[in-house]
């Protein structure tokens, strides 16, 4: 259910490390699933500078609406405009196509504090 080559957050978003120093970021199958229905996502822009572990956008559910976390710092090199017009895609393909936004890393080495699939797990299993 959680993809071995991915890094995950306590706050249940995901990241594949891509060839260039960039990122993807999305959130989990765990995290959609609490969610429901998604019906709109609120993402940062091209060209924003995050900071780990600060809100930078909202997914909006059937049920609630919540805040989408990065993991990681950088600048926001790209966003999935594919869940701007189909939001439901987060609940569909999490993994794949449901990604957010991609990142370059201002800081690489945040990427070894992310917890690796089967330490998501356990804190899902508590």
């Amino acid at each position: 259910m959680y993809p071995e080559d991915l890094k995950y957050s306590a706050e249940h978003e995901w990241v594949r490390q891509g060839a260039d120093g960039t990122v993807r970021i999305g959130v989990t199958h765990f995290a959609q699933d609490s969610l429901g229905d998604i019906v709109y996502v609120a993402l940062p822009e091209v060209g924003d500078t995050i900071e780990a572990n600060s809100a930078v956008g909202e997914l909006e559910s059937v049920k609630s609406v919540n805040d989408v976390y990065t993991p990681v710092s950088g600048e926001v090199v790209a966003i999935n405009g594919a869940v701007d017009e189909t939001p439901g895609l987060v609940n569909s393909e999490p993994y794949d196509g449901g990604w957010l936004f991609e990142v370059k890393l201002s800081d690489p080495a945040q990427l070894e504090a992310l917890m690796d699939a089967d330490s998501y797990q356990e804190t899902l299993d508590g």
